[in-house]
Formats: C-alpha cells, sequence, structure tokens
C-alpha cells in the first residue's frame, strides 16, 4: 500500500517558508487533478529560481512577486508542459526578464479523446528559452538545480535535484497525495518506472512535488509507488483471464475503489498498462494497442 502524504497547511496566495532555502506559494486551482492546486517554488535568497509557475492566472502571478520584494527572478524552472505547470512562464518572463528552462516537447500530440478528456490538459505552445532534455545543471548564489529527464507522465518531463538540501522536486512524477497518470501517445508506463528508479538510486531525503506536501521517507514511497504499478499490471493480467475485454469494460472493475471523477483518467493509465504489456509480449491484440481495442492474454 502507498504511504500517502495529504496533510498540508494551504492559504492560496501565502508565501510559505517550506526549507532554509525554498519557498511555496500555492495557486488557486484546486481539482481532481492538482490536489490542492500548483505550488510554486521559489529557490534561494536574492537570486532566485521558480519552479513551475503554473497556470496562467494573474492573482498568481501577483502572488509570486510578492513572496520576493527586492529579489531577482534569474531563472523559471518547469518541470513539464501541462497547463497547471508552465503557462504562467511567459508572463512572468515578461515582468522579470528571467530566461526560461525546461524541455519542450517532440512533437505537439493531443492525446486527450473524447470520453477519457484529462482536464489538466496541455500549454502544447511551451517552448522554454534553453532547453535541458538532455539535463543540465543551474546554479545561483548558493543553490543549484540539477536536470533530471524522467519521460512517462510525458516525453519532456524533467525533476530537479537539489543538491544543497539533498531533496528533488519531482513535478507530477511521484507525487504524495495520488498516483501519477500516465497518458499515452506522449506518456509511457516503460519510460515511467525507469525513471522511478533513476530517482530512487540517488539517494534523495526529501522529495517536493508541484502539488501535495514533501514525501519524507522517500526510498520506501518510490518501493510503494513501483509496487503498485506492477500490481496493476497483474490485475490486468488476471482480468483477462477472464476472456477478451476493452479497457472501458475494465475500467469499473479495476478501480472501483477510485473516485469515479478520475475514472477517465484511470483509462488512460489503463491504456498506458495495455501497451507496456503488448510490449512485453504478454498481451495481445488487433493492431496497434488503442483505447477502443479488444486486448487478450498472448
Amino acid at each position: 500500500m502507498i504511504p500517502y502524504v495529504r496533510d498540508i497547511d494551504i492559504v492560496y496566495g501565502r508565501c510559505d517558508q517550506a526549507s532554509p532555502l525554498i519557498r511555496r506559494v500555492t495557486a488557486n486551482n484546486p481539482g481532481p487533478f492538482t490536489f490542492k492546486g500548483t505550488g510554486t517554488y521559489i529557490v534561494g535568497r536574492g537570486e532566485v529560481a521558480v519552479i513551475d509557475p503554473g497556470p496562467d492566472d494573474p492573482a498568481h502571478l501577483e502572488a509570486i512577486l510578492a513572496a520576493i520584494p527586492g529579489e531577482t527572478v534569474s531563472h523559471i524552472v518547469i518541470t513539464h508542459h501541462h497547463s497547471d505547470h508552465s503557462p504562467l512562464a511567459g508572463p512572468l518572463k515578461a515582468r522579470t526578464g528571467a530566461p526560461i528552462y525546461g524541455c519542450a516537447v517532440a512533437s505537439a500530440r493531443e492525446d486527450d479523446h473524447g470520453e477519457v478528456k484529462m482536464e489538466a490538459g496541455h500549454d502544447l505552445g511551451f517552448q522554454p528559452d534553453i532547453s535541458l532534455c538532455g539535463g543540465g545543471t543551474i546554479t545561483g548564489p548558493g543553490w543549484t538545480l540539477e536536470a533530471i529527464p524522467t519521460p512517462g507522465h510525458t516525453s519532456n518531463h524533467l525533476c530537479y535535484a537539489f543538491p544543497e538540501e539533498r531533496a528533488c522536486f519531482t513535478g507530477d512524477h511521484i507525487m504524495g497525495w495520488s498516483t501519477t497518470v500516465i497518458t499515452p501517445p506522449d506518456g509511457d508506463l516503460s519510460d515511467y518506472l525507469a525513471s522511478l528508479d533513476a530517482i530512487r538510486t540517488r539517494g534523495f531525503e526529501t522529495l517536493w512535488p508541484t502539488h501535495g506536501p514533501p514525501i519524507r521517507d522517500v526510498t520506501a514511497f518510490i518501493d510503494a509507488y513501483t509496487a503498485h504499478r506492477h500490481e496493476r499490471l497483474d490485475q490486468i493480467l488476471t482480468a483477462l483471464e477472464a476472456g477478451p475485454a476493452r479497457i472501458r469494460e475494465l475500467v469499473p472493475r479495476l478501480y472501483a475503489d477510485v473516485d469515479a471523477r478520475l475514472h477517465p483518467a484511470a483509462a488512460r493509465s489503463m491504456l498506458a498498462g495495455m501497451v507496456h504489456l503488448t510490449r512485453e509480449g504478454r498481451l495481445a491484440t488487433d493492431g496497434a494497442p488503442g483505447p477502443e481495442s479488444v486486448y487478450r492474454r498472448a
């Protein structure tokens, strides 16, 4: 069982001192995919980096700027291109002159399909000024951020190691309040499992997700996160022992304990599982795996 951490004191627009070198301002965009809202991190003092400025919300922009009076934003840092993470980067750059760092999506693929449309949506126009797709390090006075490519939730997802506090900003890659949605074709479960292991091996003491509170018991949490994914794959294989089925027939059975509002996202995550299992040769379907494909045990 995943040891979720969900206890967080939120006042929208307030600047909270999260650690000696980290401040956090939370946007007023709560929802089933964002928990209490987008937590924008401010790293350093005097000359700061802003991580995931969030949705295009003028009130949140003013709250970020109010949190750093007399300070300089030197870097705007993005984990990925979803609309609750990156759209405010442009307005923040316009106000501060700071360049935007991140990884652009290789192709602007819209992966929402009818009834399984993702709520958060995509910032398909996101283009960083400086690409960190292959990794890289950015620095300021007393702080360092190392970009770690972590594809899976999206193809362009980056986590950022923060060695001064043996921490890592994990965006949506690892969240304490919920599992991560993986939505093909841009999301990929095989990549995601490899990326989880990449973060686990780094030995971080704290993970700072964009949504929700920090994760302190890092290794145990990632182990449980990984085990959960494998359990879901095993559930699919077990369910298909009864015969071939479509994803929409399996989701209500396998996600009966999940908020029904999240079933569309669960269907996308299940598709990611189907693609992964088909790739491994454990499932078969006619043609390429898709939302309406009929799956059977190989």
